[in-house]
């Protein structure tokens, strides 16, 4: 490994940067599975806060707006605050909003909860990730981001059976309660062992001396465009799409400020949100295929666990570990590909065949019949997630070739926005589609029925839950197939990816 002579950004000081990386990833694991763990809680939640069922979906789409809001300029503010101040800030937040979650007596105090939560735990995984691209050489990156892939790939999965066993067996407040000694764990082992590199503070010394140029319009932007953005994704089926004044509204507001935000973004001399980073073909091309592995990892994850719980009678934590076998497989495999991504296998053709196989595994998926057993699902949720550890590493250390060294912060800051949108747009997109499918089948399978016919001597009332049941689960199958078939889509984009350089292999940071 190389010293810290050689990596003057490094956050591990005098310490094993392997520690360092063990310690950061940990305030970032809690925050993803935050964002699942609370879902199967969600009619348990609403309920002991007297809110209706519509009601209650605020309680996600208030921590997910806020996240998305302070995701992408997570870069800037670690610039200005200092990395390891603004990283504390952020457990701190994030542990402190969990309590005011738990302890929720009204859908409003809960409300605002949710938003300082969303707000705290946006800066974690884009800073972990600029200490972890910081912390080792471009050769070692691929093992570093193995540690903080557990944290993006497991925890979607972990969190809907911890948060079911939680609720079923305590109450609803320990989803969050539990942040709690992880927070302050997490808190207390950052200012213990993670260091402020001398450089760093040089830097943060020099942008205070120059003045503070803040881009409040450029904010503005951001809050606006994303932030209306993720209430679009969260009501487009609820509100029943572009039929819906809101919805199309909100589409209206995001498509202008978007716009604007890129334009104003890229010519800015002090960007809140830096896109200039795009013109390096290959984080432009990551930032692409991360998008698609938020896509494919969280609608596929959302997929399972409503066919199980609506269609094959599961409880929550029953659907649950119907995930975890593939949780515990990408786990075991992360170590592995970090060591052969760029050594025995190049990077590219690690992410190459690593979509197909998922696109493959999706399309067995879509096989499945009615009378499926839990060892067949959980067989198939492992396919299906077993190659994603070879597609994360890759992707992600690619990402940085060519980045220079002192935009690492804002460059994990996009990297992680663009992955999140992905998620958000994979299970927007799977909502949606699943019912528009089901009214499809619907109409096709009750063609066949006539007044005047049975089925198997059923009467017509009869025969309609049957039909109902049927075309949902033709649904799920279709959905299987078409997140199947995205996988293979995404697959001739990775080939205009540019093979890293010598000097890259051998952690010299390429643009330094």
């Amino acid at each position: 490994m190389s010293g810290s002579e050689d990596l003057p950004r490094s956050p591990a000081g005098n310490f094993n940067p392997w520690v360092i990386a063990a310690i950061v990833s940990l305030a970032p694991f809690m925050e993803v599975l935050d964002t699942t763990i609370a879902n199967v809680a969600l009619r348990n939640i609403a309920g002991s806060l007297a809110a209706s069922q519509d009601e209650s979906t605020w309680i996600l789409t208030s921590y997910l707006v806020s996240n998305t809001i302070v995701l992408p300029i997570s870069g800037w503010l670690a610039n200005v605050l200092g990395r390891k101040r603004f990283y504390l800030i952020c457990v701190a937040l994030f542990t402190a909003s969990s309590v005011a979650c738990a302890f929720s007596t009204t859908l409003g105090m809960m409300l605002v909860a949710r938003v300082f939560q969303g707000l705290g735990g946006g800066g974690l995984a884009p800073v972990t990730q600029s200490m972890l691209a910081d912390a080792f050489p471009a050769s070692k990156r691929a093992q570093a981001f193995s540690v903080f892939g557990v944290t993006v790939i497991a925890a979607p999965a972990i969190g809907p059976i911890l948060g079911g066993y939680l609720t079923d067996n305590l109450s609803w407040h320990w989803i969050f309660l539990i942040n709690l000694p992880v927070g302050l764990i997490a808190f207390t082992l950052i200012s213990t062992f993670v260091s402020e590199p001398p450089l760093l503070i040089k830097e943060r010394a020099a942008l205070l001396r120059e003045g503070i140029h803040f881009d409040f319009f450029g904010l503005f932007l951001v809050a606006v465009g994303f932030g209306v953005l993720q209430v679009f994704l969260d009501k487009f089926q609820e509100d029943d799409g572009f039929s819906s004044p809101f919805v199309l509204a909100c589409f209206a507001i995001v498509v202008v400020s978007l716009s604007l935000l890129a334009v104003w973004e890229w010519e800015h001399p002090y960007p809140v949100m830096n896109l200039r980073l795009f013109k390096y073909r290959n984080f432009l091309i990551g930032n692409v295929m991360l998008f698609f592995v938020g896509f494919i990892l969280l609608s596929s994850t959302q997929l399972l666990p409503q066919l199980t719980q609506s269609l094959l009678g599961y409880d929550s934590v029953t659907s649950g570990l119907a995930l975890a076998l593939g949780g515990m497989a990408t786990i075991g495999l992360m170590p592995v590909a970090g060591f052969i991504t760029g050594r025995i296998v190049p990077a590219k053709w690690l992410l190459f065949l690593g979509f197909m196989e998922i696109g493959f595994a999706l399309l067995l998926q879509s096989g499945i019949v009615p009378g499926v057993d839990f060892g067949t699902l959980s067989f198939d949720r492992v396919l299906q997630v077993v190659a994603l550890p070879f597609v994360f590493l890759p992707v992600n250390s690619m990402a940085y070739i060519g980045i220079p060294p002192r935009n690492n912060g804002e460059a994990s800051a996009l990297i992680n926005q663009c992955r999140n949108l992905g998620s958000s747009v994979g299970i927007s997109f799977v909502t949606t589609m699943l019912a528009w499918r089901t009214q499809f089948h619907h109409a096709r399978l009750s063609e066949s029925i006539t007044p005047y016919g049975s089925l198997h001597g059923l009467a017509v009332s009869q025969i309609a839950p049957i039909v109902q049941t049927q075309a949902s689960f033709l649904s799920y199958l279709d959905m299987f197939r078409i997140v199947g078939l995205i996988a293979f889509a995404v697959c001739p984009f990775i080939l205009l990816l540019k093979t890293p350089p010598k000097r890259a292999d051998q952690g010299v940071p390429v643009g330094h």
